[in-house]
Protein backbone atom coordinates (compact mmCIF):
# COMPACT_ATOMS: atom_id res chain seq x y z
CA UNK A 1 0.00 0.00 0.00
CA UNK A 2 1.13 3.66 -0.56
CA UNK A 3 1.95 5.97 2.48
CA UNK A 4 -0.69 8.37 0.44
CA UNK A 5 -3.20 6.02 0.50
CA UNK A 6 -6.04 6.66 3.05
CA UNK A 7 -7.98 4.30 5.03
CA UNK A 8 -11.59 4.98 5.70
CA UNK A 9 -11.71 3.56 9.52
CA UNK A 10 -14.83 3.69 12.38
CA UNK A 11 -14.22 3.35 15.80
CA UNK A 12 -16.72 2.96 18.77
CA UNK A 13 -16.61 5.50 21.33
CA UNK A 14 -19.01 5.86 24.54
CA UNK A 15 -21.41 3.57 22.12
CA UNK A 16 -21.05 5.97 18.73
CA UNK A 17 -19.61 4.86 15.93
CA UNK A 18 -16.55 7.82 15.04
CA UNK A 19 -15.76 8.20 11.15
CA UNK A 20 -11.88 9.10 10.42
CA UNK A 21 -9.42 8.92 7.59
CA UNK A 22 -5.82 7.70 8.44
CA UNK A 23 -2.97 7.63 6.31
CA UNK A 24 0.85 7.34 6.80
CA UNK A 25 3.28 5.61 8.98
CA UNK A 26 1.93 5.30 12.40
CA UNK A 27 5.86 5.31 13.19
CA UNK A 28 5.63 9.04 12.43
CA UNK A 29 4.89 12.18 14.18
CA UNK A 30 1.34 12.40 13.78
CA UNK A 31 -0.94 15.15 12.86
CA UNK A 32 -3.98 14.98 14.35
CA UNK A 33 -6.93 17.50 11.84
CA UNK A 34 -9.86 18.72 12.99
CA UNK A 35 -12.84 20.17 10.76
CA UNK A 36 -15.18 22.69 10.77
CA UNK A 37 -18.43 23.80 10.26
CA UNK A 38 -20.17 22.31 7.87
CA UNK A 39 -17.50 20.38 6.52
CA UNK A 40 -15.96 16.91 7.53
CA UNK A 41 -12.55 15.64 7.17
CA UNK A 42 -13.40 15.11 3.52
CA UNK A 43 -11.90 18.91 3.84
CA UNK A 44 -8.42 17.11 4.86
CA UNK A 45 -8.16 15.15 1.87
CA UNK A 46 -4.95 16.85 -0.31
CA UNK A 47 -3.41 18.02 2.70
CA UNK A 48 -3.49 13.89 3.81
CA UNK A 49 -2.14 13.49 0.40
CA UNK A 50 0.49 15.82 0.43
CA UNK A 51 1.53 15.22 3.80
CA UNK A 52 1.23 11.29 3.92
CA UNK A 53 4.94 10.28 2.67
CA UNK A 54 6.66 12.18 5.96
CA UNK A 55 4.02 12.18 8.92
CA UNK A 56 1.08 10.07 10.34
CA UNK A 57 -2.66 11.74 9.85
CA UNK A 58 -5.84 11.27 11.94
CA UNK A 59 -8.79 13.03 10.47
CA UNK A 60 -11.69 12.11 12.54
CA UNK A 61 -15.39 13.70 11.44
CA UNK A 62 -17.08 14.77 14.17
CA UNK A 63 -20.54 13.35 15.48
CA UNK A 64 -22.95 14.86 14.20
CA UNK A 65 -20.87 15.72 11.05
CA UNK A 66 -19.52 13.24 7.60
CA UNK A 67 -20.20 9.61 8.00
CA UNK A 68 -20.05 9.98 12.38
CA UNK A 69 -23.43 8.98 14.23
CA UNK A 70 -25.37 11.80 14.71
CA UNK A 71 -27.86 10.99 17.16
CA UNK A 72 -31.04 13.34 17.53
CA UNK A 73 -30.74 16.44 20.03
CA UNK A 74 -32.71 14.65 22.73
CA UNK A 75 -30.69 11.60 22.63
CA UNK A 76 -26.87 13.02 22.63
CA UNK A 77 -25.42 16.34 24.46
CA UNK A 78 -24.00 18.25 21.59
CA UNK A 79 -21.47 20.62 22.95
CA UNK A 80 -17.92 21.25 22.37
CA UNK A 81 -17.37 20.02 25.44
CA UNK A 82 -18.57 16.78 24.45
CA UNK A 83 -17.35 16.87 21.04
CA UNK A 84 -14.04 17.16 23.13
CA UNK A 85 -14.34 14.06 25.13
CA UNK A 86 -15.38 12.06 21.99
CA UNK A 87 -12.21 13.49 20.29
CA UNK A 88 -10.23 12.26 23.23
CA UNK A 89 -11.45 9.07 23.54
CA UNK A 90 -11.38 8.02 19.77
CA UNK A 91 -7.38 9.09 20.16
CA UNK A 92 -7.30 6.79 23.21
CA UNK A 93 -9.03 3.42 21.25
CA UNK A 94 -6.63 3.85 18.42
CA UNK A 95 -3.68 4.33 20.79
CA UNK A 96 -2.30 7.85 19.46
CA UNK A 97 -0.64 8.98 22.66
CA UNK A 98 1.16 12.65 21.42
CA UNK A 99 0.53 14.24 18.34
CA UNK A 100 0.09 18.23 16.84
CA UNK A 101 -3.08 18.97 15.84
CA UNK A 102 -4.23 21.36 13.03
CA UNK A 103 -7.71 23.17 13.90
CA UNK A 104 -10.19 24.82 11.91
CA UNK A 105 -13.05 26.72 12.56
CA UNK A 106 -15.35 24.30 14.89
CA UNK A 107 -12.00 22.37 15.27
CA UNK A 108 -10.18 25.15 17.12
CA UNK A 109 -12.20 24.95 20.42
CA UNK A 110 -12.28 21.12 20.33
CA UNK A 111 -8.69 21.34 19.69
CA UNK A 112 -7.95 23.66 22.29
CA UNK A 113 -9.50 22.16 25.15
CA UNK A 114 -7.25 19.07 24.17
CA UNK A 115 -3.93 21.26 24.12
CA UNK A 116 -4.51 23.13 27.55
CA UNK A 117 -5.87 20.47 29.50
CA UNK A 118 -3.79 17.93 28.36
CA UNK A 119 -0.08 20.11 26.81
CA UNK A 120 2.00 17.05 27.60
CA UNK A 121 0.03 15.27 24.65
CA UNK A 122 0.17 18.38 22.22
CA UNK A 123 3.44 19.05 20.33
CA UNK A 124 2.75 21.74 18.13
CA UNK A 125 -0.51 23.91 17.23
CA UNK A 126 -1.72 24.93 13.50
CA UNK A 127 -4.64 27.08 13.17
CA UNK A 128 -6.14 27.65 9.96
CA UNK A 129 -8.83 30.70 11.16
CA UNK A 130 -8.96 28.76 13.91
CA UNK A 131 -9.62 31.22 16.49
CA UNK A 132 -8.90 31.95 20.02
CA UNK A 133 -8.95 35.61 21.00
CA UNK A 134 -12.36 37.60 20.40
CA UNK A 135 -10.58 39.67 18.15
CA UNK A 136 -11.55 37.43 15.29
CA UNK A 137 -15.10 37.69 15.32
CA UNK A 138 -16.31 40.16 12.72
CA UNK A 139 -20.15 40.65 11.85
CA UNK A 140 -20.77 37.46 10.71
CA UNK A 141 -21.26 36.50 14.24
CA UNK A 142 -23.79 39.41 15.29
CA UNK A 143 -26.57 37.08 14.29
CA UNK A 144 -25.04 34.06 15.85
CA UNK A 145 -24.31 35.67 19.62
CA UNK A 146 -27.80 37.39 18.99
CA UNK A 147 -29.49 33.46 18.76
CA UNK A 148 -27.33 32.55 22.04
CA UNK A 149 -28.67 35.43 24.18
CA UNK A 150 -32.68 34.84 22.85
CA UNK A 151 -33.01 31.28 20.66
CA UNK A 152 -36.67 31.43 20.10
CA UNK A 153 -36.38 35.07 18.59
CA UNK A 154 -33.83 34.64 16.11
CA UNK A 155 -33.97 30.58 15.38
CA UNK A 156 -35.39 31.31 11.96
CA UNK A 157 -33.08 33.92 11.07
CA UNK A 158 -30.32 31.62 11.75
CA UNK A 159 -31.67 28.72 9.82
CA UNK A 160 -30.60 30.38 6.74
CA UNK A 161 -26.96 29.25 7.49
CA UNK A 162 -28.12 26.06 6.57
CA UNK A 163 -29.14 26.67 3.00
CA UNK A 164 -26.81 25.54 0.40
CA UNK A 165 -26.68 29.21 -0.39
CA UNK A 166 -24.65 29.83 2.66
CA UNK A 167 -22.64 26.77 2.46
CA UNK A 168 -21.20 27.82 -1.18
CA UNK A 169 -20.54 31.65 0.38
CA UNK A 170 -18.05 30.11 3.31
CA UNK A 171 -16.36 28.69 0.44
CA UNK A 172 -16.64 31.29 -2.15
CA UNK A 173 -16.19 34.18 -0.29
CA UNK A 174 -12.83 36.23 -0.12
CA UNK A 175 -11.44 33.77 -3.09
CA UNK A 176 -9.25 35.34 -5.21
CA UNK A 177 -10.96 35.94 -8.92
CA UNK A 178 -8.54 33.60 -10.47
CA UNK A 179 -8.57 30.95 -7.83
CA UNK A 180 -12.37 30.41 -7.95
CA UNK A 181 -11.74 27.36 -10.15
CA UNK A 182 -9.75 25.48 -7.76
CA UNK A 183 -13.26 24.83 -5.85
CA UNK A 184 -14.87 21.79 -6.52
CA UNK A 185 -18.69 22.23 -6.19
CA UNK A 186 -18.30 18.65 -4.49
CA UNK A 187 -17.13 20.00 -1.63
CA UNK A 188 -19.51 22.22 -0.83
CA UNK A 189 -22.24 19.93 -2.20
CA UNK A 190 -21.45 17.02 0.30
CA UNK A 191 -21.79 19.69 3.31
CA UNK A 192 -24.83 20.18 2.33
CA UNK A 193 -26.08 17.03 2.43
CA UNK A 194 -24.91 16.48 5.28
CA UNK A 195 -26.60 19.48 6.48
CA UNK A 196 -30.07 18.49 4.76
CA UNK A 197 -30.15 15.19 6.88
CA UNK A 198 -33.19 14.54 8.87
CA UNK A 199 -33.23 16.05 12.19
CA UNK A 200 -29.34 17.84 11.67
CA UNK A 201 -30.61 21.41 11.60
CA UNK A 202 -31.54 20.77 14.89
CA UNK A 203 -28.37 19.35 15.41
CA UNK A 204 -26.33 22.18 13.99
CA UNK A 205 -28.79 25.01 16.18
CA UNK A 206 -27.53 23.65 18.95
CA UNK A 207 -23.93 23.90 18.14
CA UNK A 208 -24.82 27.45 17.05
CA UNK A 209 -26.30 28.09 20.63
CA UNK A 210 -23.14 26.74 22.43
CA UNK A 211 -20.81 28.29 20.87
CA UNK A 212 -20.70 31.08 22.83
CA UNK A 213 -19.29 28.58 26.19
CA UNK A 214 -16.12 28.81 24.18
CA UNK A 215 -15.16 32.26 24.78
CA UNK A 216 -15.36 31.31 28.21
CA UNK A 217 -12.36 29.04 27.79
CA UNK A 218 -10.09 31.70 26.13
CA UNK A 219 -8.82 32.92 28.60
CA UNK A 220 -7.69 28.99 29.43
CA UNK A 221 -6.48 28.49 25.91
CA UNK A 222 -4.35 31.81 26.30
CA UNK A 223 -2.86 30.67 29.35
CA UNK A 224 -1.63 27.67 27.58
CA UNK A 225 -0.35 29.86 24.65
CA UNK A 226 1.60 31.43 27.41
CA UNK A 227 2.49 29.01 29.92
CA UNK A 228 3.55 25.80 27.65
CA UNK A 229 4.52 27.89 24.44
CA UNK A 230 3.97 25.40 21.83
CA UNK A 231 5.47 25.82 18.64
CA UNK A 232 2.61 27.67 16.82
CA UNK A 233 1.65 27.83 12.59
CA UNK A 234 -0.93 30.72 11.72
CA UNK A 235 -1.97 29.67 7.92
CA UNK A 236 -5.21 32.17 7.59
CA UNK A 237 -7.29 33.34 5.21
CA UNK A 238 -6.83 37.22 5.27
CA UNK A 239 -10.07 37.86 3.03
CA UNK A 240 -11.73 35.70 5.73
CA UNK A 241 -15.30 36.97 6.66
CA UNK A 242 -16.14 35.17 9.55
CA UNK A 243 -12.65 34.81 11.35
CA UNK A 244 -11.08 37.65 10.10
CA UNK A 245 -7.43 37.92 10.01
CA UNK A 246 -6.91 40.31 13.66
CA UNK A 247 -7.63 36.71 15.11
CA UNK A 248 -4.54 35.43 13.10
CA UNK A 249 -2.66 38.05 14.15
CA UNK A 250 -3.56 38.18 17.76
CA UNK A 251 -1.89 34.54 18.50
CA UNK A 252 1.19 36.67 18.20
CA UNK A 253 0.24 38.07 22.07
CA UNK A 254 0.98 35.40 24.37
CA UNK A 255 2.97 33.38 21.21
CA UNK A 256 5.62 35.91 20.09
CA UNK A 257 7.47 33.17 18.30
CA UNK A 258 4.69 31.99 16.82
CA UNK A 259 4.92 31.88 12.85
CA UNK A 260 2.08 33.77 10.81
CA UNK A 261 0.82 33.85 7.01
CA UNK A 262 -1.76 35.94 6.11
CA UNK A 263 -2.78 34.32 2.85
CA UNK A 264 -5.10 35.64 -0.10
CA UNK A 265 -7.98 32.85 0.68
CA UNK A 266 -11.26 33.06 2.49
CA UNK A 267 -12.32 30.54 5.57
CA UNK A 268 -12.18 27.17 3.35
CA UNK A 269 -8.17 27.79 2.43
CA UNK A 270 -7.37 24.43 1.82
CA UNK A 271 -9.66 24.70 -1.56
CA UNK A 272 -7.31 26.87 -3.74
CA UNK A 273 -4.18 27.43 -1.72
CA UNK A 274 -4.04 23.66 -0.37
CA UNK A 275 -0.54 23.09 -2.22
CA UNK A 276 0.84 26.23 -0.48
CA UNK A 277 -0.76 25.29 3.12
CA UNK A 278 0.67 21.70 2.96
CA UNK A 279 4.61 23.14 2.09
CA UNK A 280 4.30 25.42 4.63
CA UNK A 281 3.13 22.62 7.01
CA UNK A 282 6.04 20.48 6.23
CA UNK A 283 8.62 22.79 6.41
CA UNK A 284 7.26 23.61 10.13
CA UNK A 285 7.37 20.24 11.00
CA UNK A 286 9.97 19.36 9.98
CA UNK A 287 11.58 22.40 11.87
CA UNK A 288 10.12 21.87 15.20
CA UNK A 289 10.71 18.09 15.13
CA UNK A 290 14.53 18.77 14.90
CA UNK A 291 14.41 19.36 18.44
CA UNK A 292 13.25 15.05 19.11
CA UNK A 293 9.53 13.45 18.92
CA UNK A 294 6.87 16.03 18.10
CA UNK A 295 3.25 15.84 18.19
CA UNK A 296 1.56 18.76 15.78
CA UNK A 297 -1.25 20.77 16.53
CA UNK A 298 -2.80 22.34 13.81
CA UNK A 299 -5.82 24.86 12.84
CA UNK A 300 -7.25 24.27 9.30
CA UNK A 301 -7.96 26.33 6.31
CA UNK A 302 -5.68 28.59 5.24
CA UNK A 303 -4.60 29.94 1.76
CA UNK A 304 -2.00 32.18 0.02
Amino acid sequence: MSVFDARYRTAVVDGLEVFYREAGDPTRPTLVLLHGFPSSSHMYRVLIAELADEFHLIAPDHIGFGRSAAPKVDEFTYSFEKLTEITLGLLDRIGVDRFAIYIQDYGAPIGLRIASCHPERVTAVISQSGNAYTDGFTPFWDLLFAHAKDREANEQAVRGQLTVEATRWQYEHGVPADRLDRIGPESWLLDQAGLDRPGNAEIQLQLFWDYQFNLDAYPAFQEYFRTHRPPTLIAWGRNDEIFGAAGANAFARDLPDAEIHLLDAGHFALETHGEEIAALVREFLRRVGEGGDVALAVDADADR
